[in-house]
This record gives C-alpha cells, sequence and structure tokens, in this order.
C-alpha cells in the first residue's frame, strides 16, 4: 500500500477529538458567577471551593490558586526560602516555564539529564549536582508519568533540600497510590490550554503544611494574611489570583475527568501493547510504584538506527500524512533555548551570568530531542480503541513502505 506522502490513500481521515471539550455544566457554572456579580475570587466562593475539591483530589490537604503553571512554581520556590543566587536542580527535558520559574526568583536552574527509558529526571544522577548553594529539587512529572519520587525524597531529605513537584501535566497521576503534588513539600499544575483540565490559563499549588500554604497564598494575593487587614500587606508580593470564571470552568471539568483519564489511560495500554512489537519504535516503560498515569502525552522511542536512518522528522511527516497528528516534542534541550545561550536573565543578569554554563552532557536528553521523541497530545488518546488501532496502522504501514521515503543511509 503506498504511502500517503507519496499520494496513496491515508490509513486515517476522520479527525480525532477536537480539545478543549466542554458542554452546558461549564455553562451553567459560567451564567452562576456571571449573575452573582462576583468575579474575583476575594468575594466569591468558586474559588475557594475549586482549590479544596482539587486538593481533596490529588490527596493534598491544602491548595492555592494562581494565575498559571509558571506562578506556582514561582510562588513555590519563594516559599521554600530559595534566594537569589541559590540553586535549584531542573531536568533539561521540560516545558520553559520550569526553569524561568527559577530564573524569576533570581536563583540559577541546574540542568540535570533524564532517565532514558522512562524521561523523567535520572534520579541516580541528582546527587552528583548537589553544591553548597542547592536549595531545591524540582522533579518533572513529565507527560503525566511520575517521577521516581522515592529516592527523590530521599535524597531531600539527606541534603535537607526542598522538594517542589512540577506536576503541570499530571492531574489525577500518583506514586505508590497517593497524588502527584502531595509527596513533596509543594506541588504546581498547570490549567493552560492545552492541558487535560483547563481554563484557558491558570494554575494551583498544593502543600499539605498549613504554614507552607498560608505563606503561598500570601505570594498569590499582594501579600495580605488571611488574619490581616484587607490594606496590610506583609510579604513583597503580587496579585496571582485566579478569578471565579476560571475557577467555575475548572469544577466543571474536574468534574468529568476521571471519565476522561479512565479512557486515556486504556488508550496509553493499548498503545504500549502493541507499539512494542514494531520495529524500531519503543513505548517508555512502566514502573509499577506509578499507580496512575495522567496521560498527557504518549510518547514513543523512535530509533532511526533500526529504520534504514530514516530520520525522526521525516517519519513524523510520513505519519502525520497518514493522518496521525503527531509531533516531535521539544526540537533542543532548555539550556540550548536562547534565553540561556544569550544569558538574557533581566533583572539577575549580572547576579547569574558568570553562574550558568552553555554547554551540558546531558546525552539522554540531546537524544530525545535530536532524533528520539515522538509525541502524541491527550486528546488523541481520547479518541479510543479504534483510534488507537489506526495510529498502530499508520506506524506499520510507514515502516514497511519506509523505502518509498528514500534513501538516508544509517547514522
Amino acid at each position: 500500500m503506498k504511502l500517503a506522502i507519496k499520494g496513496g490513500s491515508p490509513v486515517r481521515s476522520k479527525p480525532f477529538p477536537q480539545w478543549p471539550i466542554w458542554d452546558a455544566h461549564e455553562q451553567h457554572n459560567l451564567q452562576d458567577v456571571l449573575k452573582s456579580g462576583k468575579w474575583g475570587s476575594a468575594h466569591g466562593e468558586q474559588t475557594r471551593t475549586f482549590e479544596s475539591e482539587f486538593a481533596i483530589y490529588q490527596d493534598a490537604k491544602y491548595g492555592v490558586t494562581t494565575t498559571s503553571g509558571t506562578t506556582a512554581l514561582e510562588v513555590a520556590i519563594r516559599t521554600a526560602g530559595v534566594m537569589a543566587g541559590d540553586e535549584v536542580i531542573v531536568p533539561a527535558y521540560t516545558f520553559i516555564a520550569s526553569a524561568i520559574a527559577i530564573l524569576n526568583n533570581g536563583a540559577v536552574p541546574v540542568f540535570a539529564d533524564i532517565d532514558p527509558v522512562t524521561y523523567n529526571i535520572d534520579s541516580q544522577k541528582i546527587e552528583a549536582f548537589i553544591t553548597e548553594r542547592t536549595r531545591a529539587i524540582m522533579p518533572v512529572h513529565f507527560a503525566g508519568r511520575p517521577a521516581d519520587m522515592d529516592a527523590i525524597l530521599a535524597i531531600a531529605r539527606r541534603h535537607q533540600l526542598a522538594v517542589i513537584e512540577d506536576a503541570a501535566q499530571a492531574w489525577g497521576a500518583k506514586w505508590r497510590g497517593t497524588g502527584v503534588g502531595a509527596l513533596g513539600d509543594m506541588g504546581c499544575f498547570s490549567f493552560q490550554s492545552s492541558k487535560n483540565i483547563t481554563a484557558g490559563e491558570g494554575g494551583i499549588l498544593l502543600a499539605n503544611d498549613a504554614e507552607i500554604a498560608r505563606i503561598a497564598a500570601s505570594y498569590s494575593n499582594c501579600g495580605r494574611m488571611p488574619d490581616g487587614m484587607w490594606y496590610a500587606h506583609y510579604l513583597m508580593a503580587g496579585n496571582l489570583r485566579l478569578s471565579e470564571l476560571q475557577s467555575a470552568m475548572l469544577r466543571a471539568q474536574l468534574s468529568r475527568y476521571p471519565q476522561h483519564l479512565q479512557v486515556r489511560q486504556s488508550s496509553m495500554q493499548f498503545l504500549d501493547e502493541h507499539i512494542a512489537e514494531l520495529p524500531a519504535l519503543t513505548p517508555l516503560e512502566h514502573d509499577q510504584r506509578v499507580t496512575s498515569h495522567a496521560c498527557h502525552l504518549y510518547i514513543m522511542r523512535y530509533n532511526p538506527d533500526a529504520l534504514d536512518g530514516i530520520p525522526k522528522d521525516a517519519f513524523i511527516d510520513a505519519l502525520r500524512a497518514e493522518g496521525i497528528p503527531c509531533s516531535p516534542g521539544y526540537s533542543i534541550p532548555l539550556y540550548q533555548q536562547p534565553v540561556f545561550q544569550n544569558q538574557e536573565f533581566g533583572p539577575f543578569k549580572l547576579l547569574l551570568k558568570d553562574r550558568m554554563p552553555r554547554e551540558f552532557n546531558l546525552p539522554n536528553t540531546d537524544r530525545a530531542c535530536s532524533s528520539e521523541a515522538i509525541w502524541l497530545t491527550q486528546n488523541v488518546l481520547l479518541d479510543g480503541a479504534e483510534g488507537m488501532q489506526s495510529i498502530v496502522d499508520a506506524c506499520e504501514k510507514v515502516i514497511q513502505n519506509r523505502h518509498e521515503l528514500g534513501s538516508f543511509g544509517a547514522k
């Protein structure tokens, strides 16, 4: 069968589910807020209720909403006592917000490599990056797969470091039965447009310690304290409050999330079983301690050497032509981003310019970006078994007919 990229018929012509998904529940909640006239969280009930509902869902005691996942991380870093010039260890294979949140506090992101079979921070290499200036570890539960929290928490205890979980992609993910975000000192989630629960923007910080939650809430609310006067400001802070309209949408999104999560998890299991049978493609490995995967992304590891040297981009182009909306993911590691290469650190440029190297030896991260990672987004996983079979069929078709793509030679 001729490849679609060469003029053949595609495996799939039906579109995958669009995102976001919404219904009358969002409309009803939004109308209630509109009619109430209480659109700001300082006066309404939706935000406080959502903070409690989401914290309970993730097994945490306290929730503090913010304007984004990025600002949630910024508040967490500040609340943890990280000072300008301190260091925070973070993986180099993640969205730039993980590192920018560190920089925005005048601290130094120290990039660590990822585990090649999970794409999470390699816990066995963390201690090599710890110095006298290290104050925190920021594991990223990448794609919704929990990082090795057993090892990370043990390292943090040995070195008296804070653990700030970047759980921006991990709603409903669990490690040994406990929700991520409730395992470290704080955990941060995002509700940006692409996320599995979304209000267009927004974020939340979770904690189990009442004092941590109190300080974090103050940092997100102009430095106010719950027992202080409205115009008394105790911390250097801004307005990072989520609106009642966004919280109303998030409550509706959260109410249907368990059903969506189950569909995504079934789709991931189907793909894991069938992708593993194909040459040149390998699913990420499953850790038995991961008792729930949020399935924000499905990631296949592509090996061009096993497919006549065909580059990842050429393989992806062929899959897209077959009707599969896949992505190469991050094309460069964080440390190669222009902001780091040019050391554009804003007001902290003089403080940090000599602290940030431009070159790193992180081979697993480099390989994931350049030649290996192929992503499928969470909305694709909502299509069920028929949709997942079309993905497998398209991969198989491209692999079997790879000679049509031309000769690239093994690398």
